[in-house]
């Protein structure tokens, strides 16, 4: 959140739609235009495990946060990757019927791709589309080149009871097999009792 000052009503609550989100918010953030309210910080998105960005933004309706990023191919943590799920998603104007964005769905994975373990945390990234980087909007405001370094991602735990598999062979294992396979220790240092 640019301004820490933001100064929200009683009972606010975040429920964008994906329209929303390319217009009113990705859009202003690509033609360097303010949003207000500020609600949705910039931040090196990529760099974070997913469950260490609580706290870093606004959690939306069932705890989704929501950060503006550079857009990058590169999207590898300390501890794993966020894998593209599927073909992007074009984000259609219900005003227009015009393409204004594209949404592309992403897990996050423990470990190093392409053997990396899924788990229960799902980004949706936006960005504009080409074509909506041409639009009147942001033909005056904003430079392609400008518009096209943002994405404004969606971050969020799946709670569908689902469980996490390796990336290629779909090997089951549970949240608590996750955190295990995530923490650096050195099993030999450990003592057991004779």
């Amino acid at each position: 959140m640019g301004d820490d000052n933001v100064n929200l009503p009683p009972g606010f609550r975040f429920y964008p739609t994906d329209e929303e989100l390319v217009v009113h918010f990705l859009y202003q953030k690509a033609a360097r235009l303010p949003c207000q309210p500020d609600i949705i910080p910039d931040l090196e998105l990529y760099s974070y495990d997913p469950w260490e960005l609580n706290g870093k933004a606004l959690a939306g309706g069932n705890y989704k946060w929501y950060y503006f990023s550079r857009r990058t191919q590169s999207r590898i943590s300390n501890n794993g990757y966020w894998q593209p799920l599927g073909v992007d998603e074009p984000i259609i104007s219900s005003s227009s019927g015009k393409k204004v964005g594209m949404k592309k769905y992403l897990i996050f994975c423990l470990g190093e791709a392409p053997m990396g373990i899924k788990t229960n945390w799902m980004m949706h990234e936006y960005r504009l589309s080409d074509s909506g980087t041409s639009s009147r909007t942001s033909k005056k405001r904003a430079k392609p080149r400008e518009s096209s370094k943002w994405v404004l991602c969606q971050v969020f735990e799946r709670n569908d009871g689902s469980q996490g598999s390796f990336c290629d062979n779909d090997q089951e294992l549970s949240c608590l097999d996750e955190v295990f396979l995530s923490l650096d220790d050195d099993l030999d240092e450990i003592n057991y009792p004779n």
